[in-house]
């Protein structure tokens, strides 16, 4: 992501993904962000450290979350807590709409 410039800040390339990084650590079963190790489910690999964001021609962010979740966590209800999570946290301390957050199931970890 390069810099974002809103009404005479810059935020500098990595910042966004910090706040979504800190925010995916926080959610229940979630065990980490990007991928270490564990069963992969699909064939998957993460991107980079398993966050990616785009700024649309609205101005509004688009989030992509490659994740590691606890074995017995329900995927469907840790996918819409990191949404909630990383759209909260990016509103709250960048001010910038949150279009989406597609949540990418990487691996399952046994604990």
């Amino acid at each position: 992501m390069s810099e974002l410039n809103l009404e005479g800040m810059a935020i500098a390339p990595g910042v966004v993904e910090t706040i979504v990084s800190l925010a995916v650590r926080d959610v229940d079963g979630v065990v980490s962000v990007g991928s270490a190790s564990g069963l992969r489910l699909f064939g998957g690999r993460p991107s980079g450290q398993g966050i990616e964001v785009t700024v649309d021609e609205n101005d509004e962010l688009h989030v992509d979350v490659h994740v590691d979740v606890r074995y017995g966590a329900s995927l469907p209800q840790v996918a819409e807590n990191i949404r909630t999570s990383v759209a909260d946290a990016v509103t709250t301390q960048v001010g910038l709409n949150v279009a989406a957050v597609d949540v990418y199931v990487e691996a399952i970890q046994f604990e």
